[in-house]
């Protein structure tokens, strides 16, 4: 099967912006990679442990605030100790040239100055995706059944590959499976981050599948909700999957099933999965979940476009998020007109954090129930 090069970016330290690596990450994802960006300000920990779960074939760490002789140490470290050293590690930023020398010695695969070419980095992430494959040989799935995230992670990537039998199935689990979907923009990761954040502190396991559409022009695709979902220490109970929609229409992606069933077999108790940007159509997340939920946002619509049919129809709860912003009394009442009060309504504040408590509470209450 086609191997799409999968390769995490990254930003360590206390560097002020982001444009150029934002830059490489839309030109990765213009050369047909799967991109997923963490954003600024990352830990070298919590970088690794991200790699980790997304089962990367590279790591790129782009670093302008001269710590590389810091930095690189650490992330070899936590390479190390997470049991990903077949993950290679690209060097990119001011790095002096009499200090190449040192950093390759701590095991970076390649450097590269601003000055380098799109093209030449292009081709490194080829060759090295193109060895560590022809070193992947390792069956995961021993691992998997003893609680291991490093196993999880490569048995989701060895679903998507076809490397799995079809005479093996996980486990079965108890896990309450939520959709999380609504238009571009309505604000899915951040909320799904700060409902994973509450939902830890009542001692529940939490594994969210992050779809992002895949461009039809290059077939790469950029996966960026990890970003909103990162925050404080890592950790086994908040696992994150980042997943590339492909030809796969309604808003998910291939194999979604099958990564749902892994997630349930090893043990979570929430699993979250998280569409494209939906449209009115986009109603495939019904099956396969036990709960939607529908995010909407102020001055989204009217009475008229809540009660369309579609999307709306197949929604259990709404979220309506951004309700810090102006028009948010008016929206709510809307939905009231058009929905009654059969299916609760929401109000949160990702910015805020109001309601996102009593989200996790139904979630709990649901888990308690089962």
């Amino acid at each position: 099967m086609k191997h799409t090069p999968r390769i995490l970016l990254a930003k360590i330290g206390l560097d002020g912006h982001d444009r150029g690596v934002k830059v490489l990450a839309r030109s990765f994802r213009e050369a047909g990679f799967e991109v997923i960006y963490t954003g600024l300000w990352q830990t070298c920990e919590a970088t690794m442990y991200a790699a980790m779960q997304e089962d990367v074939d590279l790591v790129g760490v782009s670093l302008l605030s001269a710590a590389h002789m810091t930095v690189v140490p650490e992330l070899m470290k936590h390479r190390k100790a997470l049991g990903v050293e077949n993950i290679p590690v690209l060097l990119g930023g001011i790095i002096p040239e009499k200090d190449q020398p040192a950093v390759r010695d701590m095991g970076v695969a390649a450097v590269f100055n601003p000055g380098s070419s799109v093209a030449d980095i292009v081709e490194t992430i080829k060759k090295l995706t193109a060895e560590k494959r022809a070193t992947d040989t390792e069956h995961p799935r021993e691992g998997y059944v003893a609680g291991d995230p490093v196993a999880l992670a490569r048995m989701i990537t060895s679903i998507q590959r076809g490397r799995v039998s079809s005479d093996w199935a996980p486990p079965a689990g108890t896990a309450t499976v939520v959709g999380i979907t609504g238009a571009p923009g309505v604000g899915k990761s951040s909320f799904i981050g700060k409902l994973g954040e509450e939902l830890r502190t009542r001692d529940l396991k939490v594994a969210v599948i992050a779809v992002d559409p895949t461009s039809p022009i290059t077939g790469g695709a950029l996966l960026g909700d990890r970003l909103r979902m990162m925050h404080g220490k890592p950790g086994a109970d908040f696992f994150i999957r980042s997943l590339a929609s492909a030809d796969v229409q309604g808003g998910l992606g291939p194999q979604c099933q099958d990564v749902i069933q892994l997630l349930n077999g090893f043990g979570f108790d929430i699993i979250l999965v998280e569409t494209v940007g939906a449209g009115q159509s986009d109603v495939t997340i019904r099956e396969l979940v036990d709960h939607v939920v529908l995010l909407v946002m102020p001055q989204s619509g009217d009475a008229i476009q809540f009660s369309k049919a579609g999307i709306m129809e197949i929604a259990t709860h709404f979220v309506l998020n951004k309700c810090d912003l102006e028009g948010a009394d008016a929206t709510h009442a809307q939905m009231i007109s058009a929905l009654g009060d059969s299916r609760p309504i929401h109000r949160v504040s990702t910015v805020n954090g109001d309601g996102i408590p009593a989200v996790a509470d139904w979630l709990a209450g649901v888990r308690t129930v089962a």
